[in-house]
């Protein structure tokens, strides 16, 4: 008997990351002689980390779509139509949650196949604030903050450098802003201004620790009963909304404005210098296909892509109607702009704003910032 393939893969470091992947391996070697073990990298890593580096030393990669751009540019990842026949692709953007399959599609091939399906949404811990009192605008965020405050309670964020930058291009898509993969405007000038100032309010509003908090450190203080009542803008775990899984579960809505929320998720690739790419894209149909998305991935704890999953009445239930809470939002959601200069733009966006919201500075000044440095950059092909 032949000895088994071994594949390793690279994930982010959470359970929805990596429980789900740990096991499909197991579920896949059942019936396969493919031995697969994933390693585990930082949310922040997942972002903004140099993909070719990753892709040079492991042979799955689960990446954020705004790096489509990357690797069509490097030749990092192996476009996935030279691995799965043109009916299985099809299949998959069928079964697409929204533009989750699209978003890794650039320069006419798929880079990878949606693993996993977010966006920002609204959150509440229902116990201190009702379904029916959620704000449906952001004046209304602003009237809610204030009368938590009187109760010794807040409205919370998560508004360090990255989730800033993902909230900014979020209320930039409310406000018109319509992103595009070349080097054309990310925005007019008005309408940054006017995002900035947006995001400004929030931030003052908000509890005092979110400018350093992720999406997760914000879940888990809410879960754990931090005094937060709500977060208007963050990007969605299907965890915190399962029972017993914190000691205060959370509920998930659309964001205020409903629709135009910034796409989060990830996909799962294929590295160019995998010796087995053919073994590689076998498991990835295996653990992206619907049949395992919408029941061994929900039962470890993920938040699948398929759309199937997210219409599955159990999948919906054993994650506490967190499916049926955020589809639509996801449905509507906006895709980043994924040339190859765009995911070191991103990290120094981040940068940039989260410094806007920390020393005041002007919105005008940090707007002519932002779009000249965006302009050089897409020029040049990186910052």
């Amino acid at each position: 008997m032949s000895e088994p393939v071994t594949l390793r893969g690279i994930t982010w470091d959470h359970p929805r990351g990596y429980a789900p992947l740990l096991a499909s391996a197991d579920a896949y070697a059942q019936d396969h002689p493919v031995r697969i073990t994933w390693d585990k990298r930082s949310l922040k890593d997942f972002g903004d980390a140099d993909l070719r580096e990753f892709a040079a030393a492991y042979d799955l990669l689960v990446i954020d779509h705004p790096h489509a751009g990357v690797a069509a540019a490097s030749g990092a990842l192996m476009p996935l139509d030279t691995l799965l026949a043109p009916g299985q692709l099809a299949a998959f953007a069928q079964d697409s949650l929204g533009p989750s399959f699209a978003s890794y599609r650039f320069g006419g091939h798929p880079w990878a196949l949606p693993v996993d399906a977010a966006c920002q949404v609204a959150v509440h811990r229902p116990d201190l604030l009702p379904a029916e009192a959620l704000p449906r605008t952001w004046e209304e965020v602003d009237a809610l903050a204030e009368q938590l405050r009187t109760s010794g309670q807040f409205v919370g964020m998560a508004l360090c450098p990255t989730d800033a930058m993902c909230s900014f291009l979020t209320l930039c898509a409310q406000n018109g802003a319509r992103f595009a993969d070349d080097a054309s405007a990310l925005a007019s000038p008005a309408c940054i201004e006017h995002s900035l100032r947006q995001l400004r309010t929030l931030a003052g509003v908000c509890h005092p620790d979110c400018l350093s908090c992720n999406p997760i450190a914000v879940l888990e203080a809410m879960s754990k009963g931090a005094p937060i009542a709500y977060a208007p803008m963050l990007f969605g775990y299907t965890n915190y909304a399962r029972p017993g899984y914190r000691p205060h579960g959370l509920r998930f809505a659309a964001i205020p404005g409903a629709s135009r929320a910034l796409l989060g998720g990830a996909g799962l690739a294929v590295s160019a210098h995998c010796p087995h790419p053919s073994v590689a894209a076998a498991y990835a149909a295996f653990v992206c296909g619907s049949e395992f998305q919408k029941s061994g991935y929900v039962t470890a704890g993920g938040q699948p892509a398929s759309l199937a999953a997210w219409e599955n009445p159990q999948a919906d239930a054993s994650a506490g109607g967190f499916f049926t809470q955020t589809r639509t939002t996801i449905q509507q959601a906006c895709v980043r702009p994924r040339a190859a200069y765009w995911p070191q733009f991103q990290e120094w966006l981040g940068e940039r704003i989260h410094a806007f919201l920390l020393n005041r500075e002007s919105p005008e000044t940090t707007a002519a910032v932002i779009l000249e440095t965006h302009q050089i950059c897409a020029q040049r092909g990186h910052p």
